[in-house]
């Protein structure tokens, strides 16, 4: 038995321990919760696949400068996520930072639409990706300190298919707006989004967020010192470089969104070559079709993390890749490239969820979730920065289908990589019950628990 356990855990009529997850949160604050996923779909990417758009149609940019474009904001995020995440562990103002870096990528927007030139736009995508560095780990931080872990797999579920269900909205809305009024309406929406985000984070109340729990530290080891806000040690920095399942899989996602990052954006350039004007349209559409997948796949992506496994859901998402990479080759049809896109659908909606649970079971106790999710985002940023810039240059050398056919390639060596070094989380974390195939409950899981995560299913 480790030292932060109990004898009470043990006793047949013990109470379950608050760190399973006991919490309870205001309406308002699960209302706010709900708002800011909805309305933070439009604010962290900043434009996206439609700034490459946007640059190949109305300003004739050639591929290899709006992959520049699109990598400088994946570089912003580099170098501002891990810093990020480790501010959003010791900081009790995450509403506040939110709303800040929400306004900076409204603004970061509106100076792509106004000045777009090669150093005024890469300035502008790398503070877009420097601000939306905070979204992440502060929306999970407030996530686990709202609801607590118990909860944590179905919430976190329920907030990416809200952020789907907001993208879809938002998408409809930027392909529909261009078509009417130009491009300029879709910079001017990402700033109402921003505004909904700010108004929609401070609607969650500051006295239902538990910052300890927040930060992953309800088992951490009690501090010595007097401090007060922060009652429990975290972990060294060594202890998670240390950790041989934290670098496999920040490995593993590397691999996955360098094949992801880049197909949306030539699937939008090369649109835009024979189009014209029905490139954002068809963009708008691919997004949707994308996003209205995601909202299903997020919530059951969520149950079946919970009693499957992380492993072989997230295995689902990172086989489904190759395979749309090799489809986009086959045909330019606008309906068949919609159709494509359904299948982004599932691996990012699978994705959105498991990797946020699977940071949380290897962080347990360390007070380091935020520092790892930001650690982790940063690998994401240099996979999709990269994937934007080379796939970029192979494409003006050789081809869109080469560029597809590079991609495919490195999907399909991601998931054989995840496959085989990659171990099962689930059993790290006493906040869920692993139901699965034999009902099975892991080694280690409190009674208490069991029964406390029984009666919430029933």
């Amino acid at each position: 038995m480790t030292t932060h356990e109990t004898t009470t855990l043990e006793t047949p009529d013990a109470p379950a321990p608050v760190e399973a997850g006991a919490r309870n949160p205001s309406p308002a604050s699960l209302r706010g919760l709900d708002a800011l996923n909805f309305f933070l779909a439009d604010v962290r990417d900043g434009m996206g696949p439609f700034l490459g758009t946007f640059l190949r149609d109305a300003h004739h940019w050639d591929a290899g400068r709006v992959g520049i474009a699109m990598a400088a904001s994946q570089i912003g995020t580099v170098l501002a996520q891990t810093p990020a995440g480790a501010i959003i562990d010791r900081i009790r103002w995450k509403r506040l930072a939110v709303a800040v870096a929400a306004a900076a990528v409204a603004g970061g927007c509106i100076l792509l639409y106004l000045a777009p030139v090669l150093p005024v736009v890469v300035a502008a995508q790398a503070l877009i990706g420097a601000m939306a560095a905070v979204f992440p780990p502060a929306v999970a931080a407030i996530t686990l300190g709202v609801v607590g872990r118990a909860a944590m797999a179905s919430r976190t579920g329920r907030n990416e298919a809200l952020n789907h269900g907001g993208n879809v909205v938002a998408a409809a809305l930027a392909g529909g707006f261009a078509y009417l009024f130009g491009y300029g309406a879709m910079f001017a929406l990402v700033s109402a989004m921003a505004a909904g985000s700010a108004f929609a984070v401070m609607r969650i109340r500051e006295k239902d967020i538990d910052h300890e729990l927040a930060r992953g530290a309800d088992e951490g080891p009690t501090e010595t010192v007097h401090d007060p806000a922060h009652p429990h040690a975290a972990a060294g920095v060594s202890v998670l470089l240390k950790d041989r399942r934290i670098l496999v899989f920040a490995a593993s996602v590397v691999l996955f969104h360098f094949a992801n990052a880049a197909m949306l954006p030539l699937v939008g350039q090369k649109a835009a070559d024979g189009m014209k004007e029905g490139a954002a349209v068809l963009m708008s559409a691919c997004i949707i079709a994308a996003q209205v997948v995601m909202i299903p796949v997020a919530i059951a992506a969520s149950r079946l993390a919970a009693t499957w496994g992380r492993k072989p859901v997230f295995l689902i998402g990172f086989a489904v890749l190759p395979i749309r990479g090799l489809l986009y080759c086959l045909s330019v049809n606008p309906a068949y490239l919609v159709g494509v896109q359904l299948l982004d659908g599932i691996g990012a909606g699978i994705f959105g969820v498991v990797s946020v649970l699977v940071i949380a079971d290897l962080t347990k106790g360390t007070g380091r979730f935020n520092l790892a999710q930001g650690a982790i985002a940063t690998a994401t940023g240099i996979g999709a920065g990269l994937s934007n810039v080379l796939a970029g240059f192979l494409v003006n050398a050789a081809g869109f289908d080469a560029g597809f056919l590079f991609l495919a390639a490195v999907a399909a060596a991601a998931a054989a990589f995840f496959f085989v070094a990659m171990p099962e989380t689930l059993h790290e974390t006493s906040g869920e019950r692993v139901a699965g195939r034999a009902g099975r409950v892991p080694r280690n899981q409190p009674a208490g628990l069991d029964r406390y995560l029984a009666e919430e299913a029933g």
